[in-house]
């Protein structure tokens, strides 16, 4: 077990490298830069005087002190090197460390997908398992039916209802962000920590609507395929109990796709939350991303999408090493 951790930490390792090569090289893919991104904003400002000021030296000089007139092999090496020492450069648009921009939002962001991923998981299991053990029943029609519609409704659309419905009839419940007004700038304290327990969970449910939907019919699939293999009819014949038999056998088995799932759930959490984010005003990396992106502020988006591909890159490795827990036979691939 212990080398197969390690074969698959150090294959973890080099897949980010190649991630921060392609995140770094995707930004710049869009044609002009952050100068060019400026100038703009000045000339539609209506700012006329300061426009034309930004003549052709100018620009050439903000390119140079910001050090984008480097080839790209050149901006590449000197970012991960910053990179490997723990800074990640300076935000060409906020004017400061790409960590400090990105800093509480990657927190609050982290918190939301690991709870939306335990919310999803906590109840898509026992949800999925007795679907399959109810087969056919009205039981597992009604969940059918409310999964369907889980992955048929927008996360977005959602996320808009609720603040009607809030606004309409709840309007003191504050639906919206993941702190009260009071408590967005404020330092870490039990009372933020309340405050922000008090507003997570709508966040989570709202992310992980779709998310839990889609791992209650593959549990629900996976499951069925087990019950109806040659062991379970050997264990049943042998007089062991229907639940510990279901729980023992099968469902260790059935959780084996489920678990492959991890690798890319948090990234999907993460990338597609960025419009529910919008819409509930979550100060989370999405909103960020989207704004670095439209002003081509180089250094903010390349971290952002390395710590997706790193966050994906964690994740398969978490499900590799419970998949090897889980079966063994795996550990020898």
């Amino acid at each position: 077990m212990f080398t197969f951790i390690v074969r698959r930490s150090l294959l973890a390792v080099l897949t980010i490298w190649v991630l921060s090569i392609l995140s770094f090289l995707i930004i710049q893919l869009p044609p002009g830069d952050y100068v060019d991104h400026y100038v703009i904003q000045l000339l539609q400002g209506g700012r006329a005087d300061r426009a034309s000021a930004v003549s052709e030296a100018l620009e050439k000089n903000l390119r140079r002190e910001m050090g984008l007139d480097r080839p790209q092999i050149v901006q590449y090496g000197k970012w991960i090197g910053k990179i490997v020492r723990g800074n990640f450069g300076m935000s060409l648009e906020f004017q400061k460390p790409v960590a400090e921009v990105i800093g509480e939002r990657l927190l609050m962001t982290i918190i939301l997908a690991g709870t939306t991923a335990m919310f999803a998981w906590a109840l898509s299991i026992p949800i999925g398992i007795y679907s399959a053990v109810r087969q056919h029943s009205i039981e597992d029609y009604t969940i059918t039916f409310i999964g369907f519609l889980g992955l048929a409704v927008p996360d977005f659309l959602l996320a808009l209802w609720l603040l009607w419905i809030t606004f309409v009839y709840f309007p003191d419940l504050g639906v919206g962000g993941l702190f009260s007004p009071e408590y967005i700038e404020a330092p870490w304290s039990v009372a933020r920590i309340k405050d922000l327990l008090a507003h997570l969970w709508i966040a989570a449910f709202v992310v992980g609507t779709a998310g839990t939907a889609t791992l209650i019919r593959v549990m629900r699939a996976n499951l069925l395929d087990e019950l109806h293999r040659p062991y379970v009819v050997t264990a049943r014949a042998k007089g062991l109990s229907e639940w510990k038999l279901i729980l023992k056998y099968p469902v260790r088995l059935a959780l084996n796709p489920l678990v492959s799932t991890l690798g890319y759930l948090l990234p999907v959490l993460m990338s597609g939350s960025v419009i529910v984010s919008v819409v509930l005003s979550l100060p989370t990396e999405g909103p960020l991303l989207l704004r670095a992106l439209l002003a081509e502020d180089l250094f903010v988006s390349a971290a952002i999408v390395l710590l997706l591909g790193t966050l994906t890159v964690i994740g398969t490795l978490l499900s590799d090493i419970l998949l090897g827990i889980l079966d063994p036979r795996i550990r020898m691939t």
